[in-house]
């Protein structure tokens, strides 16, 4: 007998099963399809799956198996982003080791992924912890250091003295470290580093490939690489040999020269600090400050003057050399020359230590600027600046350049904000750097047979030192026949994540990096899927790696990723009680039960454990300090995967914040069940015959037509505008006419075994359990997954008879359905046979008859 009841845990185990005994979504390389490649960002396995997880993978499972039902050869992986300092804290904390808490984390990870119905194939899953996967990643890093894009420099870094590593700019938080909260510290020590800004130029020009890039990151990327044209010149020290450089993009305000400032860590400042013990101070202090821009650009400006005097490179006027927290060495030459009335950082500096502010520049337009309450920074005429008087900014920088460029003190440069990408990191959890470091001082590379350079996993975590760091038995190591000892530096995960999509192609192969065949076949990738926040880092650190693959011959593509969407967070409702003293202590919304008002409002919100009120503290993105995380597998148990799924995709459209609503995810559980309930009655109704498009009626026709009209906006919006909430509010407007559609004939029947198909398809890429289920259930010997996507019958999207509103005077007076081919006048003469027409029509002139064909006829009579 046939089952009534919905029952998604049941459905779904079976259909899960279903799919991994059938290995349904193996991919294989198939030179007649065309192939797709969908990839999402893959997680770090910190132990659970989070929601913002589930709505990442979602959208990758939906795009995956709609484009398999487009006819495509679909490949959709999935991995480990497995390195990393969470594993080591977490070690400590749990008094393991990293690798035991890492592997334990994919192992229930992964069920969770499972559980989800999400199509991966499973059989090129990479693990970036593993040697398998590493190896290669150091015999790469030895390529690019024979090829002189790898070198070894002593590099100013924030340094984290809990954590005992190196900190991103980006993990400095109001000057502590984004994990441990110690105050962050300017640190000197040798750093590996890529040469990113060998291919600074190539990453800005292949950005206007990436048309299906979302605008915003493309901007961020540009402005990340940070291209300006510009001039370098040449300051000389008074009473001295030495000279230094400086690069600037406004040689137009030369003339307006009234100090240089230094980076704290630049050589002339140091020299001078050997000799004064103010300095000296200075420079300490500034080890220990902010060296993000952005915490450049608020800070308060300081200085220290050295006592030395550089000769301006044209006038030979002698101006002060400063030394100030706002350069970095590590930015340009680590000099800069200050122009303060037309820069507002040099003009606050110099208005702080009295230093002489000169105007150059006047506005084009002849109005007036006060330089002695700001900087004027906009370009303009020239004055002050003799020979070059009256000259636009944009001359001047050209008559300017000449003149250094004759006189050998410069000359026009191109330079680049990006910095080259320091790999190094001191932690433990990460790929050993395959280097050798000898007795000499000399570094070289691991030879390649003694690849790859294993991480020890058993270890014991005291939180302080790195175990490799400690053990020198694992250090030591030989070299041609004398002694030698191993990088015990790491490196910067985002190295694993920079070519894991290349990776995926061949995961399994032992020969190299990646199959060149299997790569060349599947990259560049069709899809990608994942936040915007990782917007600069991971994605252009990925750009790059993949243009140093194509410059291996690995690769025959310019760019990894054709396509980005950028999925939004989800917010869930906070709660949170407030001791006398500020503090707040959150509460998990599982635990706490609301009252709302007429409008869905929270007015009342008790902590269910001691019935004691709980305070709303709003919206906001789930996280583990809000408490406000919601447990996919809570609701999976309660509701079912597909029922998490649809609410993902239909309460907010992809780009956007999704709000988490517990009556939303009742809501998507109700279509569903709904959707269970229709087919049920259908397959109970009888025998449904071949649709005889010749014997429908005119409210069957108009009931097709329905269908048929979903079926094309469906489409559209899952491929070409992904907008898979429309998509989902389009077929549940659908099912609202399909519900109330008879089934009595055979053509009653036929019609809806026909619609039903059409909306299972449409659901597929959504919630495949159910719609698996129901697709065998009508008896179909075909699996949904690789059925081809139904096409729209053109015949039945046209209308026969159209819907016409009538007006007179501008009020509605009848509504009446005409030939959809009816002339005007026949829709005027049908109107004016219409009795509520004719009552306010009879002995009236008719002034005026406006008809928008198939909508509305308007009367105006008096």
């Amino acid at each position: 007998m046939m089952e009534r009841q919905y029952n998604p845990q049941q459905i779904e185990k079976k259909v899960q099963q279903h799919w991994q005994q059938s290995d349904l979504f193996s991919a294989r390389v198939n030179e007649n399809k065309e192939k797709f490649y969908c990839l999402s960002m893959f997680p770090y396995p910190s132990g659970r799956l989070h929601m913002g997880h589930v709505r990442n993978y979602t959208i990758g499972d939906v795009i995956s198996r709609f484009q398999r039902m487009q006819g495509k050869n679909v490949m959709q992986p999935m991995g480990w982003d497995a390195f990393g300092l969470p594993a080591e804290n977490a070690a400590i904390e749990n008094k393991t080791a990293p690798a035991k808490w890492t592997y334990a984390n994919i192992d229930y990870m992964k069920e969770q992924l499972r559980s989800l119905g999400f199509g991966y194939d499973w059989k090129r899953e990479v693990t970036t912890c593993k040697p398998d996967y590493y190896k290669w990643e150091q015999w790469f890093f030895t390529r690019l250091y024979e090829k002189g894009l790898v070198y070894k420099k002593n590099a100013t870094v924030n340094w984290d003295p809990v954590d005992q590593t190196v900190l991103a700019n980006e993990q400095v938080i109001d000057g502590r470290g984004w994990r441990s909260g110690a105050l962050v510290e300017q640190k000197e020590i040798p750093q590996w580093f890529i040469k990113i800004t060998d291919y600074a130029q190539q990453l800005l020009d292949d950005l206007e490939k990436l048309e299906d890039w979302p605008d915003q990151v493309r901007a961020m990327q540009r402005n990340w690489i940070g291209r300006s044209e510009g001039v370098e010149l040449t300051f000389s020290l008074a009473d001295s040999t030495a000279d230094f450089d400086v690069y600037t993009t406004r040689p137009d305000t030369l003339m307006g020269v009234s100090y240089v400032a230094l980076a704290a860590q630049h050589p002339l400042a140091l020299k001078a600090a050997e000799n004064s013990p103010e300095l000296s101070a200075f420079i300490d202090e500034c080890k220990n400050s902010k060296v993000a821009e952005a915490d450049i650009a608020t800070m308060e400006k300081k200085g220290c003057n050295t006592g030395l005097f550089a000769v301006h490179p044209l006038t030979g006027k002698q101006v002060p050399v400063w030394v100030a927290n706002f350069v970095l060495m590590d930015y340009g030459s680590g000099a800069v020359m200050a122009v303060p009335g037309h820069d507002q950082r040099d003009w606050e500096f110099a208005h702080k230590y009295n230093i002489e502010i000169k105007q150059v520049i006047k506005p084009a337009d002849g109005s007036d600027c006060d330089i002695s309450q700001g900087a004027y920074t906009d370009k303009g005429l020239l004055i002050n600046s003799g020979e070059f008087d009256g000259l636009s900014s944009d001359k001047a920088f050209d008559a300017i350049a000449e003149k250094l460029t004759a006189l050998g003190k410069g000359k026009r440069t191109v330079n680049y904000r990006l910095r080259d990408w320091g790999v190094s990191r001191q932690r433990y959890w990460g790929a050993p750097i395959p280097m050798l470091n000898l007795e000499n001082g000399e570094s070289v590379p691991v030879p390649t047979e003694q690849l790859p350079v294993r991480l020890p996993e058993d270890v014991v975590m005291d939180g302080v030192t790195s175990p490799i760091k400690g053990d020198s038995d694992w250090s030591a190591a030989e070299y041609q026949g004398q002694p030698a000892r191993r990088e015990t530096d790491t490196f910067d995960t985002f190295m694993e994540s920079s070519w894991y999509y290349a990776r995926y192609c061949s995961a399994q192969y032992q020969q190299g990096m990646v199959d060149p065949e299997e790569a060349n076949y599947w990259l560049p990738v069709d899809q990608y899927i994942g936040g915007i926040e990782h917007a600069i880092l991971h994605l252009l650190y990925s750009r790059f790696f993949h243009k140093l693959l194509r410059d291996e011959g690995l690769v025959d593509s310019d760019e990894p990723y054709k396509r980005l969407l950028c999925q939004g967070m989800v917010l869930a409702d906070s709660y949170y009680r407030e001791d006398s003293k500020g503090a707040k202590t959150w509460y998990n919304p599982a635990d706490v039960d609301v009252e709302k008002d007429e409008k869905g409002r929270i007015v009342k919100a008790v902590l269910r454990s001691d019935g004691q009120e709980v305070i709303h503290g709003g919206m906001t993105k789930m996280s583990k300090s809000k408490n406000n995380g919601i447990n996919p597998q809570q609701v999976i148990d309660q509701y079912g995967a597909d029922t998490i799924r649809l609410f993902t995709m239909f309460a907010a459209p992809p780009e956007q914040t999704l709000e988490w609503l517990d009556s939303g995810v009742d809501g998507a559980h109700r279509f569903l069940k709904r959707l269970w309930k229709l087919v049920q009655e259908h397959l109970l109704a009888g025998d449904a015959p071949a649709l005889d498009k010749g014997a429908l009626n005119a409210d069957q026709k108009a009931l097709r037509r329905e269908v048929h009209k979903t079926l094309v906006k469906v489409t559209d919006d899952l491929g070409r505008r992904q907008t898979f909430n429309t998509a989902i509010a389009a077929v549940m407007e659908l099912m609202n006419h399909l519900q109330k559609a008879p089934q009595d004939t055979q053509v009653d029947r036929a019609l809806m075994r026909e619609a039903i198909e059409i909306v299972l398809a449409l659901l597929n890429p959504i919630t495949p359990h159910i719609c698996h289920e129901l697709w065998q259930q009508l008896g179909k010997d075909t699996e949904i997954e690789f059925s081809d996507w139904p096409q729209a019958d053109d015949a039945a999207l046209v209308e026969d008879e159209k819907l016409i509103v009538v007006q007179v005077n501008g009020k509605v007076r009848a509504k009446m359905t005409v030939p959809a081919d009816a002339a005007q006048q026949q829709v005027q003469d049908l109107a004016m046979a219409q009795a509520n027409v004719s009552q306010h029509t009879d002995g009236k002139t008719l002034r005026k008859v406006i008809y928008v064909p198939g909508k509305l006829l308007n009367i105006v009579a008096n």
